[in-house]
Parts: structure tokens; sequence; C-alpha cells
């Protein structure tokens, strides 16, 4: 069920807050908990009801298996049945994502022409599975406590964050369920939760979705085998840069408002990513969940920066190539993930070459600042064109008009290149120059904030204070008009780019 939908905002999403404050007032937390946990698989059910054994079985099976490793943290046993644990995890995770693609990559090699059935990938498998395994991990450190199946079950399918995150973590969701009190709906989080809700849903649908109409042709194009004019090119790939920032933004904000109206906070997943002076700082602001778990749960494992540098970069190239591939079964995403592991073992040289230089840092000085912000942006379009591509030849394509060599940079223009360029423009300047929901919202705390400058960056270029957001008639007024016309926007509900993750 798509969150910019008719039937998700004006069925489901009042049916939900209706029966949790039904149910908690006639009987109680508990009763409220095993509602919502019932709806979220509703929700997760509503496009393939035939995946919800899969999540359940995946419910059941890790909830086991984390009860029984928890008293045998730091044992052989519990690591024997930790190691299970994980491998079944990743077993099906790479079944239904990864089969038909290592598959179709042994027949490109061999030309064996080996088929399976065609694989419907489950929505959402790669994070409740990247949430399953994280529990275990811990279980196994000793780093958890005794949960009901209820509790549990909740954690893992939590409608706001089911089906394209963030990547919670047990000590941050399942307190919150044990101690939600009376369960009762607060007016404080029903309004700083709404007015969240709304923001993404703009972002989503009038900023993402009016950028993809200059992406996606141009794409398409050059997949096609078209060449470009370099205008297109640069609009193009620029336009997909607003695009998946504003989509991924918008989509980040919906989950974190539709947290807060159960009065459930989730943690900051997107800190105005293009701001950026560096791509560690890049990396520490876009889907910051997802970095935290491959730091924690494989960078780390692996051996981190603790043994040398050779192979400090050698670790951060294999995890980024393993995240690019989380986001997606090609070869495409496998190389994204590589240019950013590549981009960060340079970043990690050059800080290291400053430092003993005596280079300031880029964030020493506007000018210095502006002009890292940017380099590091243009370096993320370049990897974004492998990432929107859906073949390498169509990415050279791109890259090559770009470039305005050959006759890639001499080819037929495919969209309104004055039209796009201000739209582009213009979110650019949003990007850049206005205070995003954290900021504008950073009063009321809406989401956990953790990382290195989270808290900091939440409160850093918010604005003039009459301008942040407060629980008025005035403001109100305002929210409601902008969902008004968000929502006179959704002509056709589009799917959230993450959710295909």
């Amino acid at each position: 069920m798509l969150f910019n939908s008719y039937v998700f905002l004006f069925l489901f999403l009042p049916v939900v807050l209706a029966g949790t404050v039904l149910l908690s007032r006639a009987a109680g937390r508990r009763a409220s908990l095993i509602w919502l946990a019932a709806a979220s698989l509703a929700f997760y059910g509503w496009w393939s009801p035939a995946h919800l054994g899969l999540i359940g079985a995946s419910i059941l099976l890790n909830f086991g298996l984390g009860t029984r490793i928890g008293p045998l943290a730091g044992t052989g046993r519990g690591r024997a049945l930790t190691a299970a644990g994980v491998a079944v995890n990743l077993a099906a995770l790479g079944w239904f994502k990864y089969a038909n693609f290592l598959l179709d990559s042994v027949n490109g090699v061999s030309d064996t022409g080996l088929r399976l059935a065609e694989i419907t990938l489950p929505v959402g498998i790669s994070f409740f599975t990247f949430q399953q395994v994280a529990y275990l991990v811990d279980a196994y450190r000793g780093e958890t406590k005794e949960y009901d199946l209820v509790d549990y079950c909740l954690f893992v399918t939590f409608f706001p964050q089911l089906i394209a995150g963030p990547i919670v973590h047990h000590k941050e969701m399942l307190p919150q369920f044990q101690r939600r009190g009376d369960g009762l709906l607060r007016s404080r989080d029903l309004a700083v939760g709404a007015t969240i809700l709304v923001i993404g849903l703009f972002k989503k649908v009038v900023f993402a979705d009016r950028a993809a109409g200059y992406a996606t042709p141009v794409f398409r194009a050059a997949d096609a085998g078209l060449d470009l004019s370099c205008a297109d090119a640069w609009i193009g790939t620029l336009a997909y840069a607003m695009q998946i920032y504003f989509d991924f933004s918008g989509y980040s904000d919906m989950a974190i408002g539709l947290g807060l109206l159960f009065g459930i906070r989730l943690p900051l997943n997107f800190h105005s990513p293009y701001r950026a002076t560096s791509i560690v700082e890049f990396w520490r602001r876009w889907h910051m969940t997802l970095g935290r778990f491959l730091r924690d749960y494989l960078y780390v494992p692996l051996g981190g920066n603790r043994r040398g540098p050779v192979r400090r970069y050698a670790n951060l190239v294999a995890t980024m190539v393993l995240g690019g591939l989380w986001h997606g079964a090609g070869w495409n995403f496998a190389l994204w993930g590589l240019l950013h592991g590549a981009y960060l073992c340079v970043n990690h040289a050059w800080a290291a070459t400053a430092e003993r230089m005596g280079i300031p840092a880029a964030g020493a000085g506007r000018p210095r600042r502006a002009a890292a912000c940017l380099a590091t942006f243009l370096a993320v379009c370049v990897a974004w064109v492998f990432f929107r591509a859906t073949t390498f030849a169509g990415a050279g394509r791109v890259l090559s008009a770009m470039a305005g060599s050959g006759e890639g940079g001499r080819g037929a223009e495919v969209v309104d290149g004055l039209r796009g360029a201000r739209i582009v423009a213009l979110l650019l300047a949003a990007c850049w120059l206005l205070p995003n929901t954290q900021q504008w919202m950073a009063r009321w705390r809406p989401a956990f904030e953790f990382g290195r400058g989270a808290r900091h960056w939440a409160r850093d270029d918010a604005g003039p204070a009459r301008l942040r957001w407060a629980p008025t008639a005035a403001w109100g007024a305002a929210i409601a008009l902008m969902g008004a016309f968000a929502v006179a926007q959704m002509a056709r509900a589009t799917e959230f780019i993450y959710y295909q993750f």
C-alpha cells in the first residue's frame, strides 16, 4: 500500500487510528498493540497476500532464535545458532532478490541458458531481513532483553517503516512499544506527526514526481540506444538527483510523521545530504540507518580501520559494493557502490594527507565549504547515472553527453531543456538554502538523532525562530492548504523509489 494513495490516506490510516483509540479505551494498551500489529500485517499483505506467509515465518523463526540465543550469549552454541539464523535470513533474501540475477550473470558469461521460474520480490524483504539479522547478532552479544511475540512482531512490521525503512533497531523501538502507557494518542504527537506527514507527501507528489518527468525520458532514451544532447544529459541527471532526493526525503518524513501519530519516534534517516562537504559526510546524512547497519554489522566485523590503511580501504570498498547490491540485483548497483567505495577511500586518504600537511578542513570558511559541497554533489551525480540507468551502455551515453564528447553530445533533444532547467534550479535552491523538516521542527524532537553531528545538524541553519512551525491556527491552516494541494496532485499514485529495494 502506497503512502501517497487515496486508499491509504483516507481509508486505512483513519481506520487504524480510530481502532487504536477505541481499543486503548476499551481494553488497554495490549489490545491496541495487537490491533496495530494486525493492521501492519494487513498493510503488508495489501499488494500480495501470499507474502504474508513469508514475513510471518520470518518473524516466528527469528523471534524463536533470539529467545534461545540470548541466554547463550558469548558461548559456542550461541555463536552457532546466530550463524545459522543469519544464514537462513540471508539465504531467503538471496533467493528472492538475487537468484535470477546470478543465473543471468552465469548465462551471460557461459551461454548456458539456465532459467528459473519467475520469482516475485517480496516488498520490503531487504529492510525486515536486515532488522532481524541485527536482532540476532545483538542477542548473541547479550544486548537484547526478554520481549514478547506481539512486541517483536510490531517491531518488524510497524507499517510506517516496514516497506522502505528506516532500518530500526530493537533498542529504539521495543522499549517504546512496551512503555506506551494507556496507548492513547496525544494531541501534540498528532499535530507534529500530521504536519511532517503532509510535508513529506508534498515533497513526493509535487517535487519528486515533477522532477521524474524530466529524468525518466532522458534515461529511457539513453538505455534505448539514442544519442542525447549535452543539455538533456545534464537536465536528466540533475532531475534524477532531485527526484531521488525528494522522493526519499518525502518518504522519510512521512514515515516519521506516521510513527508520531501513534506516539512512536523513528530514527532520523535523511538529513540534507546534498549539503555535505565530503562523501564521508554525505553517507552520514543519506539513508543514515542503512549506513549505521553497514558500519556496525559489516564494516566493523570485517576489521574496520583497525588493521592498517590498506585493509581499511579494502573493507570500505567491500562494504559499499555490498551496500550497492543491497539496493538492487544488478551490476549497475554494484558499480554505484564501487564508485562510492572509491570516493570514500579518496576522501579518507585526502583527509589524512591534509592533516599531516596542516591544510584547513573543507568547512573552514564559506568559499571552501561551498566549493567542497559542489564537488561532492557532482561526484554523487556521476554515481547516480549508474544507479538510474538500466544498462552500462545507457549510462555511458549519458556521461558522454554530459562531457559533450562524441556523438553523445550532439543528439536530439528529449525534454524541454529550459523548463527542466528552471525546475532543477528551484529544487536545488530548496535543497541548499531552505531548512529541512527536522530543522524546521527541531523544537519538537520528532525523530531519534544519532551519529556524529546529527543533533547539531538538526538545529543548525533552521532559519528565524518566528518562521519555525508552532501549533497555531495560522500554521494549521497553512499545512492544511499544502496538504490539499498535494492531494490534488495525486491523480496517479507512484511508487517511492526505495520501495523496489
